[in-house]
């Protein structure tokens, strides 16, 4: 990715050249959305296993790999879904220059809150 911010000035811009964002084609009323072909494959590989290994020592990742699965996704795109959001997660980390911290996390504070609500209720 190098190390010019400027070149991705979103959080979702990182996603196209790591094949983790689909690709969408349309020509008058037709609208196709595929797998992203065209892309930089060594690092869609890392971003994608990176998503992958998180899903089982994180929470949140493993909830929006089970979302994903459930929503009748196969593993390989469940593993994107969840790379484009853990891009969206160092997209931030990187602009604000600053180490990831999961209790400025709200996604994942949101996933603790839910499990610990859902515990509650079991006891």
């Amino acid at each position: 990715m190098g190390d010019c911010r400027a070149k991705y000035p979103t959080p979702e811009s990182p996603a196209c050249p790591a094949g983790v964002a689909p690709s969408t084609r349309q020509s008058g009323k037709m609208r196709v959305v595929g797998f992203r072909w065209a892309c930089d494959k060594q690092l869609r590989d890392a971003v994608t296993d990176f998503a992958g290994g998180s899903r089982h020592a994180n929470l949140w990742a493993a909830d929006l790999y089970d979302r994903s699965r459930a929503r009748g996704h196969d593993h390989a795109h469940a593993v994107r879904i969840l790379a484009r959001a853990r891009l969206y997660v160092i997209w931030h980390c990187w602009q604000d220059n600053a180490a990831y911290d999961p209790d400025k996390h709200h996604a994942l504070q949101r996933v603790l809150t839910n499990r610990r609500a859902t515990q509650n209720r079991a006891a």
